[in-house]
Order: structure tokens, then sequence, then C-alpha cells
């Protein structure tokens, strides 16, 4: 691997209106270091409050040229987009596991995903969004549904999946008419910034799609600009809850707000049980436990729960955490303040009476990083006013709790604020479809992690995982409104006129 990849990073400034632009009276600036190597500089970035402004009125000025232009020739610059993505790929996926610190391998899985999401939108979540024609709606009048583009959007996107997770709701917005300003999280600005780069190689027309840099002040001004119709965020629940209240006063604004999890896992008797455990090491621990999808608890019944223990915990000691060039399986913490929170949780699981079968501590390597090594705990009984049991930690932790019953087992799932997703490993249908019909949860997965979600089907939560504003295909409709029209071509018909109207349908001489 060439040592160009590990140089820093110029710093491009934000794009508007179809160019770089860098802050004449910058109000702000941070630094990004690499997680993995913290010594190495990544990016420094300068910001504007102001920036929020001219972005937002470029992309209103872009608005109805870019939704009067046709679906036919908008879809010619999404796969000029995908194209910029392909030839990208390899840039990009390098600097995601820069900033992340996610192994390689990953982090091509994630621009794969991007480069995936353009054709799944284009081929099947455009299906949802069709004119319909409803015969005979009133009478004998036909009605027609048609959905439109609600105007500029801002997309405000997480760290853990920078790439993915926010380009999951600009290709459907862009797609549907609408037009976009994308503000990455602060801790990611170069894989947006890239991001920015491949946007204009596509060569979209000026404003369509803007890209604004800054900290969480800057997140709010968007939010509440006037010109933005909706919110698209994919990040943490206090964020999440932030931007809500923050746009209570549009409360015609759309919010679609996808964010975290404390998703469960039951293991069954009956389970393949090496699959269960290759699976829920997968849903505890990949990307270092920081997926909103990752799997916390794992609720075992207690025949086979000594067995699936020791199988899990003897897994989980082998697992390769290093640098991203490694190849290992996961890389480090996000930050320093990530950190601090996974160790105080495990203080925090100890005073709650819970057993640590394995525990979690920084781990020291050549490079100077945020790792830490996996952690779990045995959960003595279902508590729900504990603090570890309620708490996303977002890293690299899971619970263990034992059951005699399913019911049982699905009380502890639905026993947390979020609801995200749910695996359940049984070879019995009709328990699965037990767990299915009684959890409240967004997502159920049987014999499969609760990580690893299909972009063809609707992802999101219920509770405070969430508002029912679905990503995946269903992003389609966060970003569009339906029109409902009735299209009466017949002539008047004097016999219809309604009760002591005495209508006289002869003009007058």
């Amino acid at each position: 691997m060439s040592q160009k990849i590990f140089e820093t990073i110029p710093f491009l400034g934000d794009y508007i209106n179809g160019e770089f632009i860098k802050a004449t009276h910058p109000q702000g600036e941070f630094q990004k270091h690499d997680p993995g190597d913290i010594k190495k500089e990544i990016i420094t970035c300068t910001f504007q409050f102001d920036s929020v402004d001219r972005a937002c009125e470029a992309a209103r000025r872009a608005f109805r040229p870019w939704a009067e232009l046709g679906l036919d020739k908008r879809k010619n610059h999404m796969l000029r987009l995908k194209e910029a993505y392909i030839s990208g790929a390899e840039e990009l996926a390098t600097i995601i596991s820069r900033e992340v610190g996610k192994p390689l391998w990953e982090a091509q899985q994630e621009v794969q995903t991007m480069i995936n999401k353009i054709d799944v939108t284009l081929n099947e979540a455009l299906l949802l969004v069709e004119d319909k024609k409803i015969e005979n709606a009133v009478g004998v009048t036909p009605g027609y549904l048609r959905f439109k583009p609600r105007g500029v959007m801002a997309v405000i996107g997480p760290f853990n999946f920078p790439g993915h997770l926010p380009n999951g709701h600009i290709v459907p917005a862009l797609i549907t008419g609408n037009t976009v300003v994308f503000k990455p999280s602060e801790i990611t600005p170069a894989v947006g910034q890239y991001m920015a780069e491949l946007f204009d190689k596509a060569d979209f027309p000026k404003g369509v799609f803007n890209l604004i840099q800054g900290n969480g002040e800057v997140g709010k001004r968007l939010a509440m600009h006037e010109t933005v119709e909706g919110i698209l965020f994919t990040g943490s629940y206090e964020t999440g809850y932030r931007i809500k209240q923050d746009t209570l006063p549009h409360f015609w604004k759309i919010c679609a707000l996808e964010m975290g999890g404390k998703n469960a896992s039951i293991v069954w008797d009956d389970c393949d049980i090496t699959k269960a455990v290759y699976e829920n090491l997968v849903g505890a621990f990949v990307t270092t436990g920081q997926r909103c999808s990752a799997t916390s608890r794992i609720v075992v019944r207690k025949s086979i729960a000594d067995k699936f223990i020791s199988h899990f915990h003897n897994n989980a000691k082998k697992l390769s955490i290093n640098y991203f060039t490694e190849n290992p399986f996961s890389g480090p913490l996000i930050n320093s303040a990530s950190v601090d929170k996974y160790l105080r949780f495990q203080g925090i699981a100890k005073r709650e009476n819970c057993e640590p079968i394995m525990r979690g501590k920084i781990l020291e390597l050549k490079r100077e990083g945020y790792y830490v090594t996996p952690s779990i705990n045995l959960v003595p009984k279902l508590d729900e006013e504990s603090i570890y049991q309620k708490t996303e930690v977002f890293g690299p932790n899971v619970a263990i709790y034992m059951v005699e019953e399913i019911e049982s087992a699905i009380k502890i799932v639905n026993s947390s604020s979020y609801g995200l997703a749910l695996s359940v490993f049984s070879n019995d249908r009709k328990l699965y479809e037990e767990c299915l019909r009684y959890s409240r949860v967004g997502l159920v997965n049987w014999n499969r992690a609760t990580v690893g979600a299909s972009s063809r089907l609707p992802f999101g939560g219920m509770g405070k995982s969430g508002n029912s504003q679905p990503a995946g295909t269903f992003a389609i409709y966060s970003v569009t409104y339906p029109v409902a029209s009735l299209e009466d071509e017949l002539p008047f018909n004097a016999s219809k006129a309604l009760p002591g109207m005495n209508f006289d349908p002869k003009e007058p001489v």
C-alpha cells in the first residue's frame, strides 16, 4: 500500500453551487486524527455559519430546474455518480478506514453498498412511488396518486458509516427531484469532502448537491433553516432528540430520524449453536460494536447457556484487533471519549452485580490508538432500572441473560426503550414467528445476526430507535409527498346537481 495514503489531506472547503469555497472569516476549526494511529493528522477543517445560508440558497435555486429535468435525465446523472463511485472506490475505502479505523475489507464493503444503493433505488425503490390511477375513485371519476419532491433536503451524517448512511438518504432524495445540503459528521469530514469531489466529477447541475462542514451548531442551523423542507438524520438518540426539539416550530418539516439500538439476540436450545456463536460474535463486535444494529444483549436458554457462553468466550478472545492495514477483524474505537465511556460501563456493570466473563481493557499496540478488547457480562436478572442494561454503550460489549421460557426472553427484548433489531436462533419456525409477532422492533432476523441489513428492505426501529420514517427502500417515502387528484373529463351532467340548488344549466342571455 502506497505511503501516500497516510499523507494529510488538503482541506478544500465547503462545496456550494458546484465549487469548493473556503471560509473567508472562519468561526471555528477542528482537526481529525487517525483513531488507529493518533499521531497522524488526516485533515484540518475550518467553517463559518453563513455557509449554511449560501448552501441552502443554492439548493433552493437549483430545485425547480432539477425537478423539471425529468426522471430519465436525473437517472443519467445518478449513473454517472455510480461510475464516479466505482472509479474512486479504492481511495474512498481508504479514507473511510483512516477516519473511522475500520479494517479495509469492511470499508470496501461500505463503498460497494454505496454503489449498490444507486441500482436498488433506480430499479426497486422508484417502483414504490410510481404514478397510480384509481378507477372510479369518486363515482365514475378516476383518481390519481403522484409523488412529488419536497424541495431542499438536509442530510446529517454519522461517523460510523460516513459514506453509506448519508448516501442512503442522498440518492433517493436526488433521483426524486429534491436538492440536498449534506453535513457530514465533524468526526469524518474527509469522507464527506471526497464524496463531494465524486459528485463534482459526476457533473451534477450547480446547487443540486452541496456540502458544508462544521460542528453541531452548523447542523442545528441547517436543520432550522427556513429553506429546508426535511431533515434526514442517522446517528445517536441524543442528537436526533435535539433535532426534533429544534424543529418543533417548523412542524411541517419531515424529520426522518434513524437512531440507536439496544439490540437483542435470542439463542434457543434447538439452534445450530456453532452458527449462533459465529453470528453473535459478528453482531456484537464487528465495527468494534459501533453500529446502531449491534448486538448488545444475548438471551440464552439455560439448558445450553454454559455451552454457548464457553464457545462464545473462547472465540471472542481470538478476534484480531489492529490497524486497518493489518487486515484485522476490527479496529479502534472512534475517539478518547468513546474509550472513556466504554471503560466506565465496565464499572457500572460490575456495580450492578453483573459477572464479568471477559473484561474490556485498553489494548496497547505498535501504533498508539483507541484500541480496546471486547467485553462480556453475565446479567443475573432483568432490571429495568439498571443503567447498564438500558444504555447503548456503542462499543464491543455484550450482556448475556439466561432464561427458561420464551416469554421471558421476549420480555427482556421489549424491556429496552430502543426497538431496532432482534435475532432469533432456533430451528423452530413457530417460535421464531412468536418472537416476530410480539417483539417491539423494526428488524427481526431468523438465524442471522442483528447487523447486515439489506438495502432492498426498509430499515428503522421503534421507540428511541426512530420515528417511523425508515431508511432502506422506504427512504423514498421520506423525500416525497403524495398528491391526490380527481380528474373529471366528462361534460357537465345537470341531473347530478345536488338537491335544493335549483341549478339552471342554461347560460344567461
